[in-house]
């Protein structure tokens, strides 16, 4: 069993921040279906790759002692294991925008503590709810927002084109209404 402690963003941790391992391994992709106003999918194998992005670099002063931004950082057994970024989002519902856990400590609860810990910060703060974005292809984050009551609320399929040209990655956006 793994000690999971989460801790608030703060001074005494803030160097911790932006040392969360992203990048995460493509085997299968998120194929969408909409009917009826509901967006459903179906899962698809892929040749295995491993999706990296550019180093995260998030200020930690917009996080700490801020009424609209926090952040929580995640240490397993001791050692940092992942950290979340929330905000209060202009359409009044918490966003996180940003998770991301080590791979040595995935499937072992830290994302699923970080995910709890921002939703009861929305809870607190009286948010209709909290939502957050990511990819097609990263079908275990996507499966673990569902088990955290997530629902598929929209897609776009051009989102990232200004970024990779040609690029068939469809942002999938979920949420959690209270």
């Amino acid at each position: 069993m793994t000690d999971i402690a989460i801790h608030q963003l703060a001074a005494d941790n803030q160097a911790d921040l932006n040392r969360s391992d992203n990048s995460f391994t493509v085997d299968a992709e998120l194929c969408l279906h909409a009917e009826d106003g509901r967006i459903s999918y179906t899962v698809r194998p892929v040749a295995p790759y491993v999706k990296r992005y550019g180093p995260a670099i998030y200020d930690a002063q917009a996080y700490i002692g801020q009424p609209d931004h926090v952040g929580w950082l995640a240490y397993a057994d001791g050692q940092l294991a992942g950290q979340i970024l929330v905000h209060e989002n202009w359409n009044r519902c918490a966003s996180i925008w940003d998770i991301a856990v080590d791979p040595p400590f995935r499937r072992r609860g830290v994302g699923r503590r970080l995910i709890e810990q921002a939703i009861q910060w929305a809870r607190d703060k009286g948010l209709p709810g909290i939502m957050l974005e990511t990819q097609n292809i990263n079908v275990a984050a996507c499966r673990l927002y569902e088990r955290c009551g997530f629902v598929l609320g929209g897609f776009d399929g051009y989102l990232y084109r200004g970024i990779t040209p040609g690029t068939r990655e469809i942002a999938l956006f979920w949420y959690l209404l209270f």
